[in-house]
């Protein structure tokens, strides 16, 4: 072995006690506790951070036990990529050649795979660190080791084990500019030995080939693909299909080198040269010919030859990623390959014909196969490739014959439209579900895996309906119709149920236009022969296939006479409103009640009165789904003229309120029941109140006609009637009693949160129920004094906006005036939410553990900044310091969100305020008092303070603080940087007046932003470093 006297040397009784250590943390019969477990591994640790530590790696690598040998290996890897900078430089050419020497050792003493791996890492980190720079330490760095290893008798196993290694070191290392493309280069310079080592493997004769050097040799070539280059590629890839051939024609595909030489193949349509589609004819006419003659005999022996089977539907799969483009554009083609009698649209349909098989295999996914679910992309991609694909420049030889093009195209069409229709068949077979009884058997994880293929089946679908359009509709109909007249009594649902989502997955792409086929399937045909009692699956799947197609509905009665349109809409209606009292069913039958209703609200109103009978009845449906039902009937309600809506909408209201003040009553009795009835009526509360919203965007509206002027100064007329001011004095007491009762439940004040999103509104989108945000404003300041939480300062932010509502039709060119009542209600509440939050943050340790708080918080600053920024200089006195105090405390915190918020909102408040003329000298004064704080903030920030993920963030307020002052900039960033308190890092003082500097004397934000950066990445140590660059640019 070669001289380790520039290595320490460690006493005997030291290399016994880190042995013994090692052994007691990984001998398994010996694990103690997670503490002892932690505390062995963090002595380790110690024990390898010193220098001495080098003196571990001889007698570790000779010891008898593994994991002794391991942590040796181990030791010299991490001390070589974590600890280089302590390593003595005039000892690097020692330490090479020491390690060589080592690691031939360990060869030769049959050290196994996972040591020798370890070594390998090793050596090639040591060329990370010593082969970049002129003159190179070590060039060839890459050829010389393997020449030393190998003229030592190296086997050939073990030689391409390491330049596999050394690929994927290489590739993932941090390096960036002259040092990478060096790295790169010695890559490239041993390319050539790495393709003679793989040739001289994959091409020996079959009956010679060592299985583990086989595996070595693919795993090494794909561990270069992205290296080398095409023409060293393409030569490899005959042998490589001859690999995935039985050695004679009556032997069996052996899977231990069918499968390698797949992935090998994989690798090369996708990380190599010839990736996205190139290589037609040195790669994809190959593997076409080779898949024409062997795919269809794998695919039918499935059972007997399942790897050989799962490697052959990975390669096809990934053949069809790669050569999609081919496979549209010869689906047709007559040209001939090369070597083959074939032509190119017969192998590309010999392709799709297996690519079915493998879609279609038999039997349920994820039960008795796993490939057919790795199918559905390609036809996502095949076909987006035949709506963009030329076709009239891909047969050459058609240039000889007379064009017909309209024939050509429609032989195309048949071919590709004969194709999606089988996939369409298939598909539909695959997701049937098996009788009850087979399901019942199956795994828990077996079940959720088939419902989620039943989801991706739906997405390739929509890929299908954009090919084959009303055929495939028609196509499913006809189907179910025929299913239908055969189906034995008790028998067929599941068939049945399986076309049903078929149809209910493409809704999204079927155009939303008046179409016969649907008619048909909302028709008595078929919803009025499927089930109404019992058969739950099918039952559940038409509900849901319902309220899918609820928006259908509306184009359908336009289109349609006034007498038959309603008659489907009222019968898809009647067939929800029957599933409702069935447990079961209840929740998809009010889901599609709620989404027909919503959708449908103008056919509807006229029936209102079977609305009013269904709230009548419904008794039987479970409180839980009750609010989806009473949305649904607030929909309706709110198509009725606005005073209309008052009758229906007290009846379905008022006996809320009352339950819920019911609910209040009884809270010492039965505190549990009593909540949890509070909880489902303010949900039924709010499902009401979303139904009551228009379904148009208010936001959209540009101009208001005079009928819509009318429309709402009727329904202010509405909500001024007494009834309705009555309903919602009641509505109010009792939220406010909820909150002062049970504010603290994280239940509850979800419920008061979703109550207060929907029942709160812009002045344009106000309805009969909605209250005003002031109020509710207030009872959030008592919410949060008994516990503050983030939901609270959210809704704060929300109600905050609703003060200052957008004026949709001012044509004025004059500055809106601040709005007085706003700033009336933000008076009294503002200081409350402040004196509660800045309490609760100011607390040791308070920021850090809620981070979900501070992010809220200064959210809801941040807003307030934005509407009211006046309303921070009218505080009680001291109040904006300790929230500018809790700001730049926050500007240190390590969670992102957290410090983005905070740094938004101390922009705000800055440009707001030097931008406003009634604030007077209000900005001078923050700057005063505040803006060297924030200052060192961001620049102890940039040093290492702050997440290099906030970096941009930083930068931004930083070049917001210095274009407004730039004066008061270069006197305290001089003062800061150069602070004996300053927090330590590897800017030099030079480096300190280059930024100072570059931060002044430019007014451009982006120099400004350069100039920050590279100074985090200097100051950070990471200057240099392609992950430093990408971290300070996220």
């Amino acid at each position: 072995m070669a001289n380790a006297s520039f290595l320490p040397t460690l006493p005997q009784s030291d290399i016994v006690q880190a042995t013994q250590l090692i052994q007691q943390a990984y001998s398994p019969t010996s694990a103690g506790s997670s503490d002892t477990q932690r505390r062995l591994q963090q002595e380790l640790f110690d024990i390898q951070k010193r220098f001495e530590a080098w003196g571990l790696v001889i007698p570790f690598l000779n010891y008898e036990d593994f994991n002794v040998q391991f942590f040796g290996a181990h030791t010299v890897q991490v001390k070589i990529a974590r600890d280089w900078d302590t390593f003595p430089q005039e000892n690097a050419p020692s330490l090479r050649d020491f390690l060589l020497e080592l690691t031939l050792h360990s060869i030769a003493s049959g050290k196994s795979k996972v040591i020798l791996r370890k070594l390998f890492v090793a050596i090639a980190s040591l060329a990370l660190k010593i082969a970049p720079g002129s003159p190179s330490r070590w060039p060839e760095w890459i050829v010389s080791t393997v020449e030393f290893l190998s003229s030592r008798g190296t086997s050939t196993e073990t030689l391409l084990d390491f330049l596999s290694i050394v690929a994927e070191e290489v590739e993932t290392a941090d390096l960036i500019g002259p040092s990478k493309m060096q790295m790169q280069q010695t890559l490239l310079d041993a390319s050539s030995l790495v393709v003679q080592a793989v040739i001289a493997t994959i091409t020996q004769p079959r009956a010679q080939v060592r299985v583990r050097e086989l595996e070595s040799a693919l795993k090494c070539l794909q561990s270069w693909m992205s290296v080398l280059r095409g023409n060293d590629i393409t030569p490899l890839i005959p042998s490589l299909i001859s690999l995935l051939t039985p050695s004679t024609p009556e032997s069996e595909i052996d899977p231990e080198v069918f499968s390698p030489a797949s992935d090998a193949l994989q690798e090369i349509m996708t990380r190599s040269s010839l990736s996205g589609g190139a290589g037609v004819t040195s790669l994809t006419d190959p593997l076409l010919l080779w898949i024409d003659i062997w795919g269809p005999r794998i695919l039918q022996c499935t059972e007997s030859a399942s790897e050989v089977s799962h490697s052959l539907c990975k390669l096809i799969i990934t053949l069809g990623d790669h050569s999609n483009t081919y496979f549209a554009s010869n689906i047709t083609s007559q040209k001939s390959v090369a070597g083959s009698p074939h032509t190119r649209s017969h192998l590309v349909q010999s392709f799709l014909r297996l690519l079915l098989g493998y879609t279609g295999l038999p039997g349920y996914y994820g039960v008795d196969e796993e490939e057919s679910e790795m199918t559905l992309g390609f036809w996502y991609l095949l076909q987006e490739s035949l709506w963009s694909v030329e076709y009239d420049e891909v047969d050459e030889e058609r240039s000889s014959v007379p064009p017909n093009s309209d024939v050509e195209e429609r032989n195309r069409l048949a071919i590709v439209n004969a194709v999606y229709v089988e996939l369409v068949k298939i598909l539909r077979n695959k997701v049937v579900w098996p009788p009850q009884s087979m399901v019942s058997g199956w795994a828990k994880d077996q079940v959720e895996k088939f419902q989620v293929y039943r989801r991706d089946v739906g997405d390739t679908l929509i890929n299908a309906f954009y090919i084959l359009r009303n055929d495939m509709l028609g196509y499913y109909l006809n189907d179910i119709q025929e299913r239908l007249v055969s189906r034995h009594e008790f028998n067929g649902w599941e068939e049945i149920e399986a076309t049903l989502h078929c149809v209910m997955s493409v809704q999204e792409a079927v155009p939303l236009e008046d179409n016969p086929l649907i008619a048909r399937l909302f028709g008595p045909d078929v919803l009025g022969r499927l089930p109404t009692t019992g058969q739950d699956r099918i039952r559940r799947t038409a509900l849901s296939l319902t309220g899918t197609y609820a928006s259908w509905f509306t184009t359908h009665s336009i289109a349609s006479t006034p007498t038959s349109s309603p008659s489907l809409l009222m019968n898809a209606i009647s067939y929800v409103v029957a599933a409702l009292p069935e447990p079961s069913l209840c929740l998809p039958a009010a889901n599609a009640l709620r989404d027909l209703c919503d959708a449908n609200r103008g056919a509807l109103a006229p029936h209102i009165g079977a609305f009013a009978e269904l709230h009548a009845g419904l008794t039987g449906i479970p409180d839980t789904e009750k609010s989806k039902v009473l949305q649904s009937i607030a929909s309706v309600i709110q198509a009725l003229p606005p005073e209309e809506e008052i009758p229906p909408v007290l009846a379905i209201v008022a006996p809320v309120v009352e339950k819920l003040i019911h609910a209040l009553g009884s809270s010492s009795q039965l505190p549990e029941e009593a909540r949890a009835v509070a909880i489902i009526q303010l949900q039924t509360l709010s499902g009401v109140a979303k139904g009551l919203t228009r379904t148009a965007d208010s936001l959209l509206i540009i101009d208001e006609t005079p009928a819509e002027r009318a429309d709402a100064e009727r329904l202010r007329h509405a909500r001024d009637d007494h009834r309705m001011v009555k309903l919602r004095e009641d509505l109010f007491a009792a939220v406010r009693s909820t909150v002062q009762l049970w504010s603290t439940d994280a239940s509850v004040s979800d419920a008061l949160s979703d109550l207060f999103r929907s029942i709160t509104s812009l002045p344009s989108d106000i309805t009969l129920l909605s209250l005003p945000a002031g109020p509710l404003l207030e009872l959030i300041c008592i919410a949060s004094q008994s516990q503050l939480t983030a939901v609270w300062l959210s809704l704060a932010t929300m109600l905050i906006i609703q003060l200052d509502p957008p004026t949709m039709f001012n044509t004025s060119t004059l500055k809106s005036p601040p709005n007085i009542e706003g700033m009336s209600v933000l008076s009294n509440v503002l200081p409350v939410l402040l004196q509660t939050s800045l309490s609760i943050l100011g607390q040791q340790g308070a920021m850090e553990s809620n981070p979900d708080i501070v992010q809220a918080f200064f959210g809801c600053m941040d807003t307030v900044a934005k509407h009211f920024i006046a309303i921070f200089y009218n505080l009680p006195p001291g109040a904006l310091d300790a929230l500018m105090y809790c700001a730049v405390s926050s500007l240190s915190l390590q969670e992102r969100y957290s410090l983005v918020a905070t740094c938004t909102f101390l922009e705000t408040l800055i440009r707001r305020t030097a931008g406003s003329d009634d604030l007077g000298d209000a900005s001078t004064i923050l700057i005063q008092m505040h803006g060297r704080p924030i200052l060192r903030a961001i620049l102890w920030g940039f040093a290492g303070v702050a997440p290099r993920s906030a970096t941009q963030n930083l930068i931004e307020l930083l070049s917001m603080v210095a274009s407004k002052y730039p004066a008061q900039t270069r006197e305290w960033m001089n003062e800061i940087l150069f602070a004996d308190d300053f927090v330590r890092s590897k800017a030099t003082p030079e480096a300190k007046r280059a930024f100072v500097k570059a931060v002044i004397g430019s007014r451009s934000p982006k120099k400004t932003r350069e100039a920050a950066q590279q100074f985090t990445l200097v100051a950070r140590g990471l200057e240099g470093t392609s992950f430093g660059y990408a971290s300070v640019s996220m």
